[in-house]
């Protein structure tokens, strides 16, 4: 990580009107060694990881590598509220960055758009991925959610635990959250309107039953202390993908859960482990 400093984003809107996603690009230092487009976390965890986003995006950017970070629909400063957000729409957004970053550069892109994502963002890179019919060079994926259906079941927490405070009462539990969203309501939980036909799709997603693409794929998961190994349920998949010939490496990196922190926090030891896996890969010579 003793590349220069890479120069300040250039934000922009991609499109207009309803169809306007801000995004942040990153210009690569030198010649380009690859591109990648940053797909954020869901809901308040997307504003608890921007600092790290922007932290590793510049980085990657001094070492060569282009970087896309896009607002998906109804996300950040993108056109649409949090209640319009698809699963579609932002599978769409993912193909609209790809397009973007192959026509920015053109014939100095030597390898395919990567996807590096945090959190869902890393769950909507696989399907994405898997969709696609373009194999993209790596995959970056930054402590993914394995389960949409446990991921959603944490969500609706939230609002049960408001409940609780406002009339010590469960209502229910995330169980009578699920069938409100299954008759059609939306639910507002922490500031954010939960459609019914998002949440529906985020259940449906299971890592398990996602075969990544045969290009590096690298999953980084934080842990307390550099001796603990990946968490069992990141094992899981990760072998459950090798059995089935995937070129998947897990990474144990200690540091914060910084996209759930109380504050700002950062883990510098995921920056340097996310670079070194880049250096270490054919397709970064």
């Amino acid at each position: 990580m003793n590349a220069r400093p890479a120069p300040h984003a250039h934000p922009f809107f991609l499109d207009g009107g309803a169809a306007a996603r801000f995004c942040l690009y990153h210009a690569p230092q030198g010649s380009c060694r690859g591109a990648f487009i940053y797909l954020h976390p869901f809901a308040e965890e997307m504003n608890k990881a921007r600092r790290m986003a922007a932290l590793q995006a510049r980085t990657l950017a001094a070492q060569g590598f282009a970087i896309l970070q896009i607002d998906l629909h109804g996300c950040g400063d993108s056109a649409g509220d949090f209640a319009d957000a698809r699963w579609e729409t932002w599978l769409a957004d993912v193909a609209r960055a790809e397009r973007w970053l192959e026509q920015k550069l053109g014939d100095a892109l030597l390898a395919p758009v990567g996807l590096w994502g945090l959190r869902l963002g890393a769950l909507l890179a696989l399907d994405y991925a898997r969709q696609s019919p373009h194999m993209p060079s790596a995959m970056l994926l930054w402590q993914p959610v394995s389960s949409g259906s446990a991921f959603l079941t944490q969500f609706l927490r939230l609002k049960v635990a408001a409940q609780m405070l406002e009339d010590g009462q469960q209502n229910g539990g995330t169980a009578a959250l699920r069938a409100a969203l299954e008759q059609g309501e939306a639910l507002e939980i922490a500031g954010y309107t939960l459609a019914p036909e998002l949440a529906r799709a985020i259940d449906g997603q299971d890592a398990t039953r996602i075969m990544p693409p045969l290009c590096p794929v690298h999953w980084f998961e934080m842990v307390a202390e550099a001796s603990r190994p990946l968490p069992p349920a990141a094992a899981r998949v990760l072998q459950t993908w090798q059995v089935n010939g995937a070129d998947a490496t897990g990474h144990a990196v200690p540091g914060p859960a910084f996209w759930a922190s109380q504050e700002i926090a950062e883990a510098p030891f995921l920056l340097r482990a996310t670079c070194a896996a880049l250096q270490e890969a054919a397709y970064a010579a």
